[in-house]
């Protein structure tokens, strides 16, 4: 049987691998032909793995903080410190601008990193605690989303107005639409300690897996509204989303099947855990090619495997093993992506101006979705019964993460982008250091004991 040394290197190589393609086409050598983009890559892997055990060390010595947190809580204030470092004549601080700059953030999470951490978050997802709120979770992943999305555009642009700082309507309305999921990277990683009762986890952890593709359908066909010279017909958005979200699942559900079938008929954990990896990677690559969600697909391959492939498919040693690398991918990911999120700092422009929308537009998101959440829950509080608190839980528990700051940066160059991606930052750090440290403590105050729905 493998040691968990075994596993961890095992993790780190296939973080590595998937990686290395999407990075490689980006970053550019640093001394001409005599060394490779893939050099420059594992110096950069080797920095960030560093970062990441040495960040988790600290956080677990001294903060005490989450880990997803912790982590970005310390590479802020390195940010911070490296900043100011710079401001006395120093050297590091044009060096470390300099490696962050060469990570593409967009494209290693959104081409590589997502794939595995949506699936790693899927496999563990009672498809059953799903199916259980499955209205509660589809309205708020979807019709949620969107009208979130056009509180947050219509308010944001009536600010931007008030305030002389003025951005385009549709704009406005790819920062809602962008800022509007939540992330099920952060809040996977947070619920877990916050001690949240397992139904509303269920509504918020099975919220955020869905929504972030809807988020990702809605924003991508904005975009290209946005970015076309002649405008786009309101029947060729609508297929353009039913493609993207639709044939997500479709895709989900037969690449899942196959993958379970091979499950199925043999049993070696190697080869077991090899099938999930070849689900994972040539799932999401096949989705994009075929412009559907991949986000989406991977999540429903996830939940298949992770429930009827785990009941039915998988021996017991399988399981195990398959539990224990995964978890151990999303582990090393997850630190990787709170580290990035917090180093991203140092090459943001931020103005006092910046800070001060971002004090008027974060009430806003958060009463977006306070709004967005609050109906759907009260209409259907006539056929079923929610916890006390609910709405004020679900609310401050959609935390915004990685996802929201790498569609801002898939955003064109221009005064637009410019504004919208300090503000995401903004609203980023807010919803994970703040509501994720609190939720805890909203969860106790408003949750009787021994309430677990």
């Amino acid at each position: 049987m493998k040691t968990t040394a075994d596993w961890v290197s095992a993790s780190f190589l296939c973080c590595s691998g998937a990686n290395l393609v999407v990075a490689t086409a980006v970053l550019p050598p640093r001394y001409g032909k005599l060394e490779t983009p893939a050099v420059k890559l594992f110096d950069i892997l080797a920095i960030l793995i560093t970062f990441s055990a040495l960040f988790s060390y600290l956080n677990h010595r001294f903060l005490r903080f989450p880990r997803s947190i912790g982590l970005m809580v310390i590479a802020i204030v390195l940010s911070l410190l490296v900043t100011m470092l710079g401001g006395l004549g120093l050297e590091i601080d044009d060096a470390t601008r300099s490696l962050v700059a060469s990570i593409d953030f967009n494209r290693a999470l959104m081409g590589g990193m997502l794939s595995f951490l949506l699936f790693a978050g899927a496999l563990h997802v009672n498809l059953a605690d799903l199916s259980a709120n499955k209205w509660t979770i589809g309205l708020l992943a979807s019709a949620g989303v969107v009208a979130s999305a056009l509180v947050v555009g219509i308010l944001s642009w009536w600010i931007f107005q008030a305030v002389s700082f003025p951005l385009p309507f549709l704009y406005c309305l790819l920062f809602g639409a962008l800022i509007s999921p939540t992330d099920p990277v952060a809040v996977l990683s947070i619920l877990k300690s916050a001690g949240v009762p397992r139904s509303l986890q269920a509504k918020i952890s099975g919220e955020s897996l869905f929504n972030d593709g809807v988020g990702v359908v809605v924003f991508s066909v904005l975009l290209e509204i946005a970015i076309q010279d002649s405008p786009v017909e309101f029947e060729d958005a609508l297929g353009l989303l039913a493609r993207e979200a639709f044939g997500g699942v479709l895709l989900g559900l037969a690449t899942g099947y196959v993958a379970y079938r091979m499950l199925k008929s043999v049993d070696s954990y190697q080869v077991e855990v090899m099938v999930t990896l070849a689900l994972v990677t040539g799932g999401y690559s096949l989705a994009m090619n075929l412009h559907t969600s991949g986000p989406i697909c991977v999540v429903v391959s996830g939940l298949m495997i992770g429930n009827r492939g785990r009941r039915v498919a998988m021996s017991q040693i399988t399981r195990e093993h398959l539990d224990n690398f995964w978890e151990l991918v999303d582990e090393i990911l997850n630190g990787v992506l709170f580290i990035l999120i917090g180093l991203e700092v140092l090459i943001l422009s931020f103005t006092t101006r910046h800070l001060f929308l971002a004090l008027l537009i974060i009430p806003v998101v958060i009463g977006a979705r306070f709004v967005t959440v609050g109906l759907p829950v009260t209409l259907m509080r006539f056929f079923r019964d929610f916890s006390p608190g609910a709405v004020r839980i679900i609310t401050w528990g959609g935390l915004r993460g990685g996802i929201s700051v790498a569609l801002a940066l898939s955003l064109p160059a221009g005064p637009e982008r410019a504004l919208i991606l300090p503000l995401t930052y903004c609203v980023v750090v807010f919803s994970i250091v703040v509501q994720g440290l609190s939720i805890g403590w909203l969860v106790r105050r408003t949750q009787p004991k021994g309430i677990e729905n």
